[in-house]
């Protein structure tokens, strides 16, 4: 799990501006298509990965919820043994409410952390999704944007660049090339603005996670229900 994220951690990184100068210096839009097959193939992958994540959360959910309802059950019991001077059953009562405890607090556990990674594998999925729909997009362009530079004879050597399109001297090239660049420019910003979103999210579930606990603690201290 952990080498699929760095993997797709990687794809979602990619600069755009530098796989569309390369294209353009190899007047192929080879490293483009590859870029596309790999973001594909890992999207495959997340898409496995987040719905076996995701039934593992759920079924550990309902174990929580299971176990957890019996503990109050033998809680509850436990009350009214003590009550009726039961003693012996009140202590075997008791035994099995600290085991069913810790079953229903191991279930808890296990929840947390995977919905944590349930949500990390949904969030890469996402930002995997959105540098695909923008790749795919540039990808016409620059196939346009290739054929019209081959069109007005400009040598691949005077290529390397969108800037160097851009200054190029030729204003319909010129005009699509400073459009592919203001794209990619805004696709970047936006990219950058929901991973800090995203981000400052898990940081409060994480966070929330962590005083849920505390709190517990701190009642079961002062025995409040």
């Amino acid at each position: 799990m952990a080498s699929l994220l760095d993997k797709v951690s990687t794809l979602i990184k990619a600069n755009l501006h530098y796989l569309v100068d390369q294209a353009l210096k190899q007047n192929s839009l080879a490293v483009i298509d590859q870029y596309i097959r790999e973001v594909e193939n890992n999207l495959d992958k997340l898409e496995d990965a987040a719905a076996t994540v995701g039934g593992q959360v759920k079924t550990l959910k309902r174990k929580f919820d299971e176990f957890q309802a019996k503990a109050e059950e033998l809680d509850r019991n436990i009350d009214i043994l003590l009550q009726e001077g039961r003693e012996e059953l009140a202590v075997a009562a008791q035994s099995k409410l600290n085991s069913t405890q810790r079953l229903a607090d191991n279930y808890g556990e296990q929840h947390e952390r995977q919905k944590v990674e349930y949500e990390k594998l949904l969030d890469a999925k996402l930002k995997l999704e959105a540098k695909l729909t923008t790749i795919k997009q540039e990808r016409e362009e620059m196939q346009a944007l290739l054929d019209l530079a081959k069109a007005k004879e400009l040598t691949a050597k005077a290529i390397s660049s969108l800037d160097d399109l851009v200054g190029a001297g030729d204003d319909d090239i010129g005009r699509l090339a400073e459009s592919i660049r203001t794209r990619l420019d805004k696709a970047s910003a936006r990219g950058e603005m929901a991973a800090t979103r995203l981000d400052a999210q898990m940081d409060e579930v994480l966070e929330r996670t962590t005083i849920d606990a505390q709190l517990a603690e701190r009642k079961k201290r002062l025995e409040i229900e």
